[in-house]
């Protein structure tokens, strides 16, 4: 009985998906946060309108970009994830781009966080949005 035991929790061990496709970004730590915003507020009625985004100053590591999608909500960190922590890897948003203020100028799309213009490993660092009616609960 035992080494069936043995030979099923072996097995069960074994076809456990594994995080190989997962990597890790070696510039930016690990934060973490749960931060509710009342979209009826003045300082958050924008995110009721697509395509507005509002910066979280005091959240992650730089702060936080929310940005109506227009079939739901993303978040994304406001540190460049392809440089070191610096005083020029906090991104500066304009329209639907954030960019990086590092010498390569990293463009962003605040609506994928996928890098838009120029070259990088990573594209920009996501949080979860949970939405229940007018509160959205931005959180790592």
């Amino acid at each position: 009985m035992k080494p069936i035991l043995f030979l099923l929790i072996t097995l069960t061990l074994w076809a456990c998906p594994s995080d190989d496709g997962y990597t890790r970004n070696p510039y930016l730590q690990q934060t973490s946060f749960s931060y509710d915003i009342n979209m009826n507020l003045p300082a958050y009625n924008a995110l009721q309108f697509p395509s507005n985004y509002v910066i979280l100053e005091n959240l992650g590591i730089n702060g936080v970009i929310v940005f109506n999608t227009g079939s739901g909500y993303v978040a994304f960190e406001r540190s460049c994830a392809n440089h070191s922590l610096q005083s020029c890897s906090v991104l500066t948003v304009n329209g639907l781009e954030a960019t990086c203020q590092c010498n390569d100028a990293i463009k962003y799309s605040i609506y994928t966080g996928q890098i838009i213009n120029g070259s990088g490993d990573y594209g920009l660092l996501s949080y979860r949005v949970e939405q229940n009616g007018d509160m959205l609960r931005v959180s790592n």
